[in-house]
C-alpha cells in the first residue's frame, strides 16, 4: 500500500499496474527513437533543399507551390515509414 501511495507504480490504460522501473527503460528508447527520427528528418529536408535549384521555402510559403509541398510531405511521410520499420525490426 506504502507503494501505491508514494508514487512507484503508474496505472495503464486497462487498470493494470505497471512498476516504473519496467517504464523507464521503455521512455528512455522512445526518446531516442524520436531524436534519431528528427535527426533524420532534417537531413532529409536539408538534402531536399540543397539537390533543388530554388528556394524551397519560398515556393512553398509565398508562390504557394502545392506540388512541391505535396513531395516534401510524400518524402517525410516515407522517411517515418523507413524510420517505423526499422524500430520495429
Amino acid at each position: 500500500m506504502l507503494i501505491h501511495s508514494i508514487g512507484l507504480y503508474m496505472p495503464t490504460m486497462c487498470g493494470l499496474i505497471v512498476p516504473f522501473r519496467e517504464l523507464l527503460p521503455v521512455l528512455v528508447t522512445t526518446l531516442l527513437f524520436v531524436l534519431l527520427g528528427l535527426v533524420i528528418f532534417a537531413l532529409a529536408f536539408v538534402v531536399i533543399q540543397k539537390v533543388t535549384p530554388f528556394s524551397v521555402r519560398k515556393e512553398i510559403e509565398e508562390d504557394h507551390n502545392v506540388a512541391l509541398a505535396i513531395v516534401i510531405a510524400s518524402v517525410i511521410f516515407g522517411t517515418a515509414l523507413i524510420i517505423a520499420a526499422a524500430i520495429h525490426g
